[in-house]
C-alpha cells in the first residue's frame, strides 16, 4: 500500500483517488490525468480547482513498528490489505524495544525482528521522552521473552488457549502494569480501549483503497462515509 490517497469536494461529495504524486501542490489548477481521473465521476465535468478547494492528502493510518519504540503492534503476514476488521486473516502480535525490535510469540519461541513490520497498526505504550522506563522497559522484555512460559513446546498449548503472540504481547503489558503499581488490564479492556479504534479507522482507510483500486475513485455520500 504504497500509494498516497487524496480527497476532494465535487458536486456537494467526497471523492477521493490516488495522487500521480508524493505529495499535492495547492497549485490554481489541479490536474489529475495521472491518475486517469480528469473528470468528475459524478457530473463529468473537468476537474479544476482553486488554491482553497485543492485536494489534499489522507494520512496514511499504517505506521513502520520499527520506528515507534514500545510499541503493541498489530501486523499481518498477508500485508496491510488485510488487517481491516472484514478479513478474517490471522493476525500477528508483537512488542517492540525502544530500538524499534519487535518480539513476537511464534511456533519456534520468541523472534526478535529487525524488519518485516514496515506496515502494521502501532500502540504506543511509553512516553518516548521518560528514557529511564525506556531502559526498563528493554531489561524487562528481554528478561520476560526469555521465560519458559513462551517456549516454542507449549506455542500449540497457548494457541488452543487463544494466547499465542497476542498472550505474550498483553502478559508482558500486565507485568510492566504492575510492576509500576498499576492495575492490570484484561484482553477485553485493552482491545476496546487500544485496538478497536484503530482497527475501525484502518478498516476504512482499506476499503476505500480497495474500490480506488478497482474503479479508480471512491465516492463518499451520507449512504456510503468517507474516512472521518
Amino acid at each position: 500500500m504504497d500509494r498516497t490517497i487524496i480527497q476532494f469536494s465535487h458536486c456537494d461529495r467526497s471523492i477521493y483517488c490516488f495522487s500521480g504524486h508524493n505529495q499535492v501542490s495547492p497549485t490554481q489548477c489541479v490536474d489529475l490525468e495521472a491518475n486517469g481521473l480528469s473528470h468528475c465521476p459524478v457530473c463529468k465535468e473537468p476537474l479544476k480547482f482553486s488554491l482553497l478547494q485543492a485536494p489534499v492528502s489522507v494520512p496514511c493510518p499504517f505506521t513502520n513498528g520499527h520506528h515507534v519504540p514500545c510499541a503493541f503492534t498489530i501486523g499481518s503476514r498477508c500485508g496491510p490489505l488485510f488487517l481491516s476488521e472484514w478479513d478474517n486473516s490471522e493476525l500477528h502480535i508483537g512488542i517492540s524495544n525502544s530500538k524499534g525490535v519487535v518480539y513476537n510469540y511464534t511456533l519456534k519461541g520468541v523472534r526478535r525482528d529487525q524488519s518485516g513490520w514496515e506496515q502494521c497498526v502501532s500502540v504506543p505504550l511509553l512516553h518516548p521522552d521518560v528514557a529511564r522506563l525506556r531502559v526498563r522497559w528493554d531489561q524487562e522484555l528481554e528478561k520476560f521473552s526469555l521465560s519458559d512460559s513462551w517456549a516454542s513446546e507449549r506455542f500449540h498449548e497457548e494457541r488452543e488457549f487463544g494466547s499465542c503472540c497476542y498472550g505474550f504481547a498483553l502478559t508482558f503489558i500486565n507485568h510492566m502494569q504492575a510492576a509500576e503499581g498499576r492495575p492490570t488490564l484484561t484482553r477485553d479492556e485493552f482491545t476496546g480501549t487500544y485496538v478497536l479504534p484503530r482497527i475501525r479507522t484502518i478498516s476504512k482507510y482499506v476499503k476505500v483503497y480497495i474500490e480506488i483500486l478497482e474503479k479508480g475513485f471512491y465516492i463518499a455520500d451520507k449512504s456510503r462515509p468517507g474516512m472521518r
